[in-house]
Order: C-alpha cells, then structure tokens, then sequence
C-alpha cells in the first residue's frame, strides 16, 4: 500500500496538478491528458489522475477515438467507473453543443419599431414595470441587455449611477431605455419624462448618449424621443 501511493496525485508538486496549472496558467497550456484528468477528478489507489487519463488515451487510440466510445466501452477500463464514464461523457457532449453552437445574428437598432420589436412580447405581459438598458456599440448594434428594475418606476428605484455602471463595464457607445406599463397604456408618467431626463443629463456628462426611451404597451408602444419629450 505505501509504495502505490507515491503514484497518487497527493504526492504530485502542487504546481504539477492539472487544477493547479489551469488556475495559473491557463486552459490552454494544458495537455489532453491534464484536462481530461480534471474532468476524471480522481486517480485510482495505484495512480494518479493524470495517469490515469493518459492511461485512458492510449487504450482508446487518441482523443478522437475517445469521443466516439460508449459507456460501456469506458467502464470495461480498469480505473473508469460509471461515473467517471459519465464525466467523460457530459464533457465531450458539451464540446459538440458548444461546436454546434451559431453565433446570433447582431442586432441592429435603427429606430423605436426596432426596439418594440425587440422587446414587446417580452414585456407586455409583465405585472410590474421592468426597466431594461439595451447596450450599443458605435454601429448601434445591441452588444447586451439587462433589467435594472422591477417595481413602481421612480427616481429612488432607476438611477443613473446603476445604469451607467452596467454600460461602462460593456463599453457601450450608447443606450436605450425600456420599460412596460402593466396597464397597457404607453403614455409617459411624469415620472419617466422625469427620469428620462436624469439619465440624458448623467449620459452627456460621461459621454455615453441615451438615444431614447421607449415605453411598452400592450399593443403599442410610444417613443419618448419621437414625442420630443428628450
């Protein structure tokens, strides 16, 4: 028992660990055998988690090879119980979903029917008012989008201080504004030409433009910078 256990990953130098040398280095300056090892997570009595893995390599022929066995085919190495098969597998399978994933389609806004397409069906249903900043890069493409607050929208809830900070942090060029009004009814409060305002004023300050803020309905939708209210 004491000689196999110089073979297990405790007696490996810290900065040998796989866990370790991801966390300094990088995912990328990791061998197959490493990466796969932090997926196994343990070794056996006899040898460490990296042995194992590369153990695992060369009975599968290679990477590829790999990818392509079942279950059954991975239990039946000594060292791979049905959970670490599953590891394996959960791994792989999230690389072929990432491999197949597209990249969406930028959007661009060009006007107030863009935004209200964007986010009508969203929205409109919604029993309280969120506000939402859509984030713009230079070409006004939407580079983001996150709802700041839910509630009765005033000046103590939206802040341009909350706003600001989450499109300084996506280096926005601009944004825009959105909220819904749970009665269906989109025309402004005084309230949101009111912080409407605050927020044109705080944006010219830091150099970020608030382009407009559109207010959603439940079957239309209204304009603040088209109602000349900004």
């Amino acid at each position: 028992m004491m000689e196999s256990s110089a073979y297990t990953l405790r007696n490996v130098p810290q900065e040998e660990r796989p866990r370790e040398r991801m966390l300094q280095a990088g995912a990328q300056a990791l061998s197959n055998a490493e990466l796969l090892a932090i997926l196994l997570r343990t070794g056996t009595i006899n040898e460490s988690a990296v042995s194992l893995a590369q153990r695992l390599l060369n009975e599968a022929g290679g990477l590829r090879h790999l990818v392509e066995m079942s279950t059954a085919q991975l239990t039946a190495l000594k060292g791979i119980g049905s959970a670490k098969a599953l590891q394996i597998q959960a791994g792989i399978e999230l690389g072929r979903r990432i491999a197949r994933t597209v990249q969406p389609e930028t959007v661009t806004i060009r006007s107030p029917q863009d935004v209200s397409l964007l986010l009508t069906e969203e929205l409109r249903y919604l029993q309280k008012e969120h506000f939402v900043c859509l984030f713009l890069n230079t070409k006004n493409h939407v580079i983001g989008q996150e709802t700041l607050s839910i509630g009765s929208l005033n000046a103590s809830i939206v802040h341009p201080r909350e706003v600001f900070l989450a499109a300084i942090k996506r280096s926005s060029a601009s944004i825009i504004c959105v909220h819904n009004h749970p009665s269906g009814d989109p025309t402004p409060s005084p309230e949101d030409i009111e912080i409407t305002r605050r927020l044109v004023e705080a944006g010219a300050v830091i150099g970020i433009d608030v382009l407009d803020h559109v207010i959603i309905g439940d079957r239309s939708s209204i304009s603040l910078k088209e109602l000349g209210l900004m």
